[in-house]
């Protein structure tokens, strides 16, 4: 794969960060919001770039892709974020190639999650593909790779237990509430922000804590609205959230801003409040940990917490392992043909030109040339001759650049990658 053919004089880079290397503040300097992927994708079309695949979630900011040199998409992500390139080098990692893509595999399986298991990861890449595609920057590369991502995550969910139990930060943080906190039926609930993450944990509080008086709050109100529907929960006005928080016991905060949206003056000092904060960057502002009566939790701390259940997943990652490198391997080997599939088809053409600048030469020659019979033997050879490149090419792919060097020369072939 060193050169790729599918896009030439370019390697294939994964850049990125996650929760490894990188807390949740740096992680927040690098987060893209849906536009700033937009507008990110949009650039690299400009740029000439190709292959670009962006995901952005609570734990990792990444950019797959084709480019000369790693530091043009490094360049991308920092030019649409809140970090800089001295901050990136820190916690960052690049894999190029192969690298890059068993990266992808591992991270779109889950077995790269912050919650080994957690399979949400999965929609983003996705939908990461779909924005691509919209922008352009998709090549047909991009689009069998995380075909076979794709596949490998649904063949893991389906032939193994490694996403039982809880496989999210969302379900983590009802756990947590559940475990640390008592009476938790008849606590007041509040939960800010309703994107996917509060859904999620919409739903798991409804499910698990058995609280009928759960309330919640969005920017945008009708998206609550849905969500309360759906389970027969409170909705309260944005403009109620001072009033809201200072009557709960606990706060869960999921909303997705760029700067803290619970601030120090939001909060009662009289009473004691749990608050989880599940955003990336953090919307708790740091100080209210100065209220003696506060007791706030980031997600980082949540997906620390394991559990039984955590250990049973990890029993499972050796089947996971062999799932990934089965799929990997076919992806692999599909790669592998279309590198040698340009000049097979140039070869062809090649050797039909010759064919037929012979045959009319001997029917000029012989007064009764059977053209029938010149065209089918002729054809038959050719077609042997390409099947001894072909399968030559396939059977031994530690010299295939060498080979497809030697045939283009010999054969003097045009250049097979226009």
């Amino acid at each position: 794969m060193e050169n790729t053919h599918i896009s030439r004089g370019k390697h294939f880079y994964t850049i990125g960060l996650s929760y490894k290397k990188a807390d949740a503040a740096i992680r927040g300097h690098f987060s893209l919001t849906a536009e700033a992927k937009k507008n990110l994708l949009n650039q690299a079309k400009t740029e000439g770039l190709e292959g670009l695949l962006v995901t952005s979630t609570c734990n990792r900011t990444e950019i797959f892709g084709f480019a000369q040199h790693p530091f043009q998409l490094i360049k991308l992500l920092c030019e649409h974020t809140h970090g800089t390139v001295e901050e990136f080098e820190k916690v960052a990692y690049v894999y190029k190639n192969k690298e890059a893509v068993s990266h992808l595999f591992r991270v779109g399986t889950g077995l790269d999650s912050q919650i080994l298991g957690d399979f949400e990861i999965i929609s983003q890449i996705k939908t990461g593909f779909v924005n691509s595609k919209m922008a352009g920057v998709a090549n047909p590369f991009l689009e069998r790779l995380v075909n076979s991502v794709i596949q490998a995550s649904k063949r893991i969910k389906n032939e193994t237990l490694i996403s039982s139990g809880a496989t999210s930060v969302s379900f983590a943080s009802v756990q947590y509430i559940l475990r640390e906190v008592a009476d938790v039926a008849n606590k007041n609930i509040l939960l800010f922000g309703t994107g996917k993450i509060g859904r999620n944990t919409c739903e798991n509080l409804v499910k698990h804590s058995k609280n009928n008086h759960i309330t919640l709050i969005n920017r945008t109100k009708d998206k609550a609205e849905k969500i309360a529907g759906k389970f027969n929960l409170r909705v309260k006005d944005y403009s109620d959230l001072k009033s809201e928080v200072q009557q709960a016991d606990i706060l869960i905060v999921a909303t997705g801003a760029q700067n803290p949206t619970i601030t120090r003056d939001l909060i009662s000092s009289e009473k004691n409040l749990l608050i989880l904060d599940l955003s990336i960057p953090k919307n708790v502002a740091d100080d209210v940990t100065q209220l003696e009566n506060v007791k706030l939790l980031h997600l980082d701390h949540l997906a620390q917490m394991t559990d039984e259940t955590l250990e049973r997943r990890k029993q499972h990652i050796p089947k996971a392992i062999e799932i990934i490198a089965e799929v990997e391997g076919d992806f692999n080997k599909w790669l592998e043909n279309r590198k040698f599939a340009p000049t097979i088809k140039a070869l062809k053409k090649k050797l039909k030109t010759m064919k037929d600048a012979e045959l009319d030469f001997q029917r000029r020659k012989i007064s009764d040339f059977n053209d029938e019979q010149a065209e089918i033997v002729s054809n038959r050879i050719i077609q042997k001759i390409m099947n001894h490149f072909a399968n030559h090419l396939k059977d031994d792919s530690n010299t295939t650049d060498e080979s497809l060097e030697l045939i283009q020369r010999v054969f003097q072939l045009e250049d097979t990658y226009k």
